[in-house]
């Protein structure tokens, strides 16, 4: 199996025991790089899917809980660097499959001809570059192509049908449905235009489906059940672990609803 397939099988395994996959998001390095390996583990323990969010200093598609956590990794050291040594160095690799969210200026100062190898070899299965646009990621995918690796992309309410289709037809992993047009971390009521929504991406979409942006209650994730194959949470679990709280619990309480 390669590691894009690892992502899409998960995910069809939640929805095999009959609930939405949860694609859980965490700030690498926050709130300290000493609890990035705890968190991690706990939240794949609990999670179908990991995303690891690479610190950057301007991460527009974001919401201001994750620019802060961002901020503070980046002030502590953490750099993708640090992140790939981090994951390639632990003892034993997390229980679910591992993206790197990132954008895209980190992934060109690392290096596109160095990073496909590094990532695979510390058990990264994708990566989801928001500011990278379809259109333009040719080199990008064919880089991650060469280790199997997916890169995960994005449609939006307001995606049109024509390029909708476009995007699922080549999607790997899954396709990221946004919620709304904005950044992360308002909370969505998930009106029926949404639904509806999810129901048209998931009809040209051989590749699962997971719904992201505002993501974090029992009641959504309930809503969502049927029209989306996964949610992703990550404000409402990055304030969960600013909090000191345990986000094996919080994802727990998700999954119940």
């Amino acid at each position: 199996m390669q590691a894009h397939e690892s992502i899409s099988e998960a995910i069809r395994q939640a929805a095999a025991e009959g609930r939405p996959a949860l694609v859980a998001f965490l700030t690498a390095g926050f709130p300290t790089p000493e609890s990035f390996a705890g968190s991690l583990a706990a939240i794949a323990e609990a999670a179908d899917v990991v995303e690891i969010g690479v610190p950057f200093s301007d991460p527009m598609a974001d919401g201001m809980t994750i620019q802060r956590s961002s901020q503070v990794a980046l002030k502590q050291g953490v750099s993708l660097h640090w992140i790939l040594e981090t994951l390639a160095g632990l003892p034993s690799r997390p229980a679910a499959p591992l993206l790197l969210m990132s954008y895209l200026n980190p992934l060109l100062a690392y290096g596109l001809e160095r990073l496909p190898g590094r990532a695979a070899a510390a058990g990264v299965a994708g990566f989801i570059v928001p500011d990278l646009p379809f259109e333009e990621a040719a080199e990008l995918r064919e880089a991650l192509d060469r280790e199997g690796l997916a890169l995960i992309q994005m449609v939006t309410p307001v995606t049109p049908p024509e390029r909708l289709a476009r995007v699922c037809a080549g999607a790997r992993g899954f396709v990221y449905a946004v919620t709304m047009t904005g950044t992360t971390g308002k909370s969505v009521a998930v009106p029926e235009d949404v639904l509806q929504y999810m129901d048209r991406v998931r009809a040209v979409s051989s590749a699962p489906v997971c719904a992201g942006f505002g993501i974090r209650s029992p009641e959504q994730v309930a809503r969502m059940a049927g029209h989306v194959d996964g949610v992703v949470v990550g404000s409402a679990l990055v304030e969960v672990l600013d909090r000191g709280e345990d986000p094996a619990a919080f994802l727990g309480a998700l999954r119940a609803g």
